[in-house]
């Protein structure tokens, strides 16, 4: 357990602690306390709630391979609202579809489907491929009829003279200088928009996957996947970029990886069980020099062909590379509903999991106190989730009167969730039989300490103690797994007695 005194007090706090009486409740409550010296003590329990919060969830795959798939289904109302812990809609998309002629553009393809789950809070993320092998231009025609470089291929047979799909050589100076000019435009609209959570660097490889195995597959240098890196990085400054694992398949491939981490950029995994054990995943190693600072992002395989050729398993594997990559977002990619009817056991055994889980574990404070005096708190916290919470927060105490208007609002800017660390998973990988989220050790424990300097216009009574999670100035952003929610992220802890 780590412990951390933090004082917002202007003076040096001395913590009176008496007589301790505390009820272990669900949810926590505190025991009558009706001498000076008393503290209240809250115990807390995890009440195994679906969480939505900021930076982690479920990924549906509106766009993907072809853009049939997988929302293609979905009457324009329907945005799967049933499916517990959605939080990102995946647009995957070729350039073709958005600039069929040069300087003249298609965002309504990307913006309608977008704006169904905006409304309703979630984000959109991005990855626009420039080769796939369903259709011959990925990338669009007039960049070939421009002077652009590049071959015909036929998937499985690599370049052929009469092959019915084409592929740019990553390196034409023509083809780059377009792309140049149509990522600059799409920065344009979706750099640093807090509706998108990431940019996947898709410009290079079939499908965007960032290799040729099924296109030409010709092998290109890691100084190309670098690249498209940075020209990815020369537009989109203040939006996450993610990398994909697939770059070592490239020359060198562990250089490109490298830059990309170095860069600032994420990885995402493409894909989870394709294959079955012991070759279900590769690269939980690579993840470990990305997660501790960015969120990881995995793909699984189209659920169906990994189902039917066996390599699904019970998912159970999916649970343990989530754990081994640290994973914050996890994919729906398959038909969602289809999904989430067969494998709603496996969703709702991720969701305990998936991404960050903060969970107060015990809260102390005083029972009765002046008003003219600090409230000091001592409160011990863990996180649950497989990984950090990457966007931070701060814990706040917030007292409410009896007609639930709020009274004081004390925020513990010295103590950032985002410093919470996760537990440590040992990387036996695919091969490994037993699942990884039974027994479990502990996640570390960090209690923090604070004493608040309470408003001068509170007044002498009984009021309501919340605990929250959120922005310098209080506002609660983070959802936690406890009852008692006041329905705007606040949970009640006990009650306090302020006196003259």
């Amino acid at each position: 357990m780590r412990t951390r005194d933090v004082c917002v007090w202007l003076v040096p706090a001395v913590l009176s602690v008496g007589l301790v009486r505390a009820e272990e409740a669900h949810p926590a409550q505190e025991a009558d306390a009706a001498h000076a010296g008393e503290r209240v003590v809250a115990r807390f329990q995890d009440n195994g709630a679906v969480l939505c919060n900021p930076g982690m969830g479920w990924v549906l795959h509106y766009y993907d391979n072809v853009p049939a798939n997988y929302g293609s289904r979905l009457p324009p109302s329907d945005t799967v609202d049933d499916f517990p812990g959605l939080a990102v809609v995946y647009l995957r998309i070729p350039w073709s579809y958005l600039e069929p002629e040069e300087g003249r553009f298609c965002w309504s393809v990307l913006d309608t489907p977008a704006q169904r789950w905006i409304a309703k809070g979630k984000q959109i993320a991005l990855r626009i491929s420039c080769s796939e092998s369903w259709t011959r231009y990925a990338t669009p025609e007039w960049v070939e009829k421009a002077g652009a470089k590049g071959f015909n291929f036929r998937p499985g047979a690599g370049v052929l003279d009469d092959g019915p799909y084409w592929e740019p050589d990553y390196n034409d100076p023509v083809f780059l200088e377009k792309l140049d000019r149509f990522l600059a435009a799409l920065a344009d609209r979706y750099d640093g928009n807090p509706d998108v959570a990431w940019i996947d660097v898709g410009s290079f490889g079939v499908w965007g996957e960032g290799h040729t195995f099924a296109s030409t597959r010709i092998r290109y240098s890691a100084e190309t996947v670098i690249r498209h890196i940075d020209l990815h990085r020369k537009h989109f400054s203040r939006t996450l970029l993610a990398a994909n694992d697939d770059y070592v398949m490239t020359e060198d491939g562990e250089k490109a990886i490298a830059h990309a981490r170095d860069a600032g950029l994420t990885l995402r995994d493409d894909s989870i069980m394709v294959q079955p054990r012991p070759n279900s995943y590769f690269h939980a190693a690579m993840a470990q020099d990305f997660w501790p600072r960015r969120p990881v992002i995995l793909e699984s395989e189209h659920y169906g062909p990994s189902r039917d050729r066996g390599a699904w398993e019970d998912g159970s594997l999916y649970v343990r590379a989530m754990f081994e990559y640290h994973a914050s977002y996890a994919s729906i990619h398959w038909w969602p509903r289809e999904f989430l009817d067969e494998c709603r056991p496996l969703i709702d055994r991720m969701n305990r999991r998936l991404g960050y889980r903060l969970v107060p574990l015990e809260v102390s404070y005083p029972a009765r106190l002046s008003r003219t005096a600090p409230l000091a708190l001592t409160y011990s916290w863990c996180n649950e989730g497989a990984a950090p919470c990457y966007g931070g927060g701060h814990p706040a105490v917030t007292l409410k009167d009896a007609q639930g208007g709020i009274v004081a609002v004390c925020v513990d800017q010295q103590a950032d969730v985002r410093e919470l660390p996760v537990r440590e998973v040992e990387l036996k990988g695919p091969a490994a039989k037993e699942p990884v989220d039974e027994d479990l050790p502990p996640p570390p424990t960090v209690t923090w300490k604070a004493a608040f300097c309470l408003p001068f216009q509170l007044q002498p009574g009984d009021y309501e103690v919340f605990l929250s999670v959120g922005s310098k100035t209080g506002s609660p952003v983070v959802a936690l797994p406890l009852d008692g929610d006041d329905g705007g992220r606040r949970y009640r802890v006990g009650r306090i007695t302020i006196v003259e």
